[in-house]
């Protein structure tokens, strides 16, 4: 009974406990980093003031936005314009109970259906973000949630035919076993498919609404877009649910094209030394340097006109991708039936 007890309630709690903390950690460090980033791209020093160098400015960001009154407009839908930002706040999180970041024990479930699981919570997080924009019974964000929600359909289509080409080569569903066949062929599937490979990242931008995809908040625009009229905890759960969303293309993208937890050329003997760093870094190392990918691109390029976001999407990512899966279906055909 004891045993039992461990294995299914304590051992898995722990684990989901210390995955929460390590991406609320994940989303403060992320928020210094790309105020950091950017301003160097920019010539400037960033956040100064709070700490040494701005280290502590997170835990002041946060600070405010836990005590800032939290307002509800007039006129605004109430039960909805309260449960949207919860609605894009947990599957934020719940993704995260099937992504591996290393051998057992290191994830908190490998079940046979991971990457089906994570499209379709993911998906949770679009319709809240629609629901929070038509709530507020404003323009601004009625006009944001209808850009997240066709941009989210534009972009998620291409997006999980990227993923098809990854599970033609390798059989399955679970990310675990993903990465194990990336070990036991000896090659990173970005060699074998980068076509796939630069097209789903591209399209995890689009889809996290981030720059040069940024149209649901475009300041300039829509003021901020879908949550305009949050403030306080709120707009804190819909800061936080961007952020782990970036975290989750960025793990996903290692997973399923680089290699998940191994290290760098598995299949190279004489690089047997790098076995000695755990398996974990390597994985929060490539992690971090698509991260890292996000903050310069949104320093680097403007964002799309609406018209170009939709074309890119329908008339280049979308056949690309089925010709795509076409040629890596007909070369395995070729492989296993010469």
């Amino acid at each position: 009974m004891v045993e039992l007890f461990m294995q299914y309630l304590l051992w898995p709690l722990l684990k989901i406990i210390v995955v929460v903390l390590f991406l609320v950690l994940m989303v403060m460090a992320m928020t210094l980093a790309e105020r950091k980033v950017i301003a160097h791209i920019q010539v400037r020093l960033g956040p100064m003031r709070v700490g040494w160098h701005g280290v502590l400015q997170p835990i002041a960001d946060m600070v405010k936005l836990l005590m800032k009154e939290d307002i509800i407009p007039l006129k605004a839908d109430r039960p909805v314009f309260i449960l949207a930002p919860i609605l894009v706040a947990i599957p934020a999180f719940l993704v995260f109970s099937v992504i591996p970041f290393g051998p057992e024990p290191f994830f908190i479930a490998d079940i046979n259906v991971g990457i089906l699981f994570i499209l379709a919570v993911s998906s949770i997080g679009v319709l809240a973000i629609l629901l929070g924009g038509w709530s507020s019974n404003s323009k601004y964000p009625f006009m944001g949630g209808l850009r997240a929600s066709a941009q989210m359909i534009s972009y998620e289509v291409p997006m999980g035919l990227a993923i098809v080409s990854v599970l033609l080569m390798t059989k399955s569903l679970s990310l675990v076993s993903i990465v194990q066949w990336q070990q036991q062929s000896g090659w990173w599937l970005f060699a074998i498919q980068p076509v796939a490979f630069v097209i789903y990242y591209i399209c995890g931008i689009a889809e996290t609404n981030r720059c040069p995809f940024d149209l649901p908040e475009a300041e300039n625009e829509l003021v901020g877009g879908f949550h305009t009229e949050y403030s306080g905890i709120r707009f804190a759960f819909f800061f936080l649910a961007e952020y782990i969303n970036m975290i989750t293309i960025s793990c996903l993208t290692v997973v399923l094209f680089l290699g998940g937890w191994l290290r760098p050329f598995p299949g190279i003997s004489w690089l047997g030394f790098l076995d000695y760093v755990p398996p974990v870094v390597w994985f929060l190392l490539k992690t971090c340097f698509f991260l890292y990918l996000y903050l310069w691109i949104r320093g680097t390029f403007p964002r799309y006109r609406f018209d170009q976001l939709m074309g890119i999407g329908w008339k280049w990512f979308l056949p690309i991708t089925l010709a795509n899966i076409i040629g890596t279906a007909g070369a395995l055909l070729f492989y296993y039936y010469r």
